[in-house]
């Protein structure tokens, strides 16, 4: 039986680097070898214990690679070609994926998140794809791995967050959170015709970044209350979407209190615990607020146009790669990233 490297998880606290067998592809399912992929904030939420999945998985859902095996009814593609899979991958086929929700697929919360939730994920040398034909994506001529790397989540979510708070041309948007996520939603306000885009964080390199992919303003919340500032450049009125990024009770809560009335939260952040919702912030539930979520949009058609922005040179995320590693450096990878060491903002991992 031939056998991979993998990053498993073992149990709260515990990533580690196992060997475990190459899978194979069943009807309707490829095989990717794995190039190159990446470490979300969601594994890190896996790996404290604060998302609950089987110890024995595969970690990761971001893979970049070559197809390595077809199974019977997936058509259109060679072995040996390069493609990219989004972190969700939709059927296509139920309900769900039918009436246009296809990061729900099946029918329950988050069911289209499979790599490294349900399945085996792609932080291994090996990934198996569930239907192939509905969530490979083939990489443009031209372009890098590392180009299309943060196309199947971090630029989907960040700019799905962008596209469910129904940004206009002309809007005011405040992005609370410049992380990997909140600066794609940055990019993201910028390419939906914002014209005034706040972004609030607290290290100076994620700032410098968040201007570099489109913010006209950024707010230090350790030297300003961002929602009073957001409130002085908007002459009191309020953003008229706000973008939590983080997933804490205190970010949700100043995206409710810097938003105008009737304006729009779209929430990106995944929350642990209790999340509780101000009174007086909500306008007692009388403010035409709209509070939406969204979970990262997948799908291979999702991710053509992701990578269509990526060719078109309209944006360029290769700069948030700040740290490369191999995957027997997994570890030591995932130490780095989840204390935010060393200004990291995501890693490549190259297996």
């Amino acid at each position: 039986m031939q056998t991979m490297n993998a990053a498993v998880f073992t149990g709260p606290g515990r990533i580690v680097l196992e060997r475990k067998p190459v899978p194979s592809a069943g009807p309707g399912e490829a095989v990717i070898k794995v190039t190159m992929t990446t470490i979300c904030g969601t594994d890190v939420h896996i790996l404290k214990g604060e998302y609950p999945v089987a110890p024995g998985l595969t970690v990761g859902h971001e893979p970049v690679g070559r197809i390595a095996e077809l199974g019977p009814g997936v058509t259109g593609y060679q072995v040996g070609q390069r493609v990219i899979v989004g972190a969700i991958t939709p059927c296509g086929q139920c309900h769900a994926c039918l009436d246009a929700h296809q990061a729900q697929c099946g029918g329950h919360a988050m069911g289209g998140w499979r790599f490294g939730n349900t399945i085996d994920g792609c932080q291994a040398e090996y990934v198996r794809v569930p239907f192939a034909m509905a969530n490979l994506a083939p990489i443009p001529d031209g372009l890098s791995d590392e180009q299309v790397l943060m196309c199947p989540d971090i630029m989907s979510t960040g700019f799905g967050g962008a596209e469910s708070g129904a940004i206009r041309i002309g809007d005011t948007v405040a992005i609370f959170a410049q992380g990997p996520i909140g600066l794609c939603a940055t990019a993201g306000a910028r390419l939906r015709g914002a014209s005034r885009i706040i972004a609030v964080d607290s290290v100076p390199k994620r700032l410098e970044m968040a201007r570099m992919l489109g913010a006209d303003h950024v707010i230090d919340f350790r030297t300003s209350d961002p929602v009073a500032e957001i409130l002085r450049l908007t002459e009191g009125e309020g953003a008229d979407v706000t973008i939590e990024a983080l997933g804490t009770q205190h970010t949700f809560e100043s995206c409710l209190r810097a938003l105008r009335p009737g304006g729009t939260l779209s929430s990106l952040g995944v929350y642990s615990g209790k999340l509780g919702l101000p009174v007086d912030a909500f306008a007692a539930g009388l403010g035409d607020h709209k509070l939406i979520t969204t979970l990262c949009p997948g799908g291979k058609q999702r991710m053509r146009r992701l990578m269509n922005i990526v060719a078109s040179q309209r944006l360029d995320l290769r700069p948030l790669v700040t740290h490369r590693f191999r995957l027997d450096q997994i570890e030591e990878a995932y130490e780095l990233f989840a204390n935010q060491r060393d200004g990291v903002l995501k890693v490549a991992i190259i297996p």
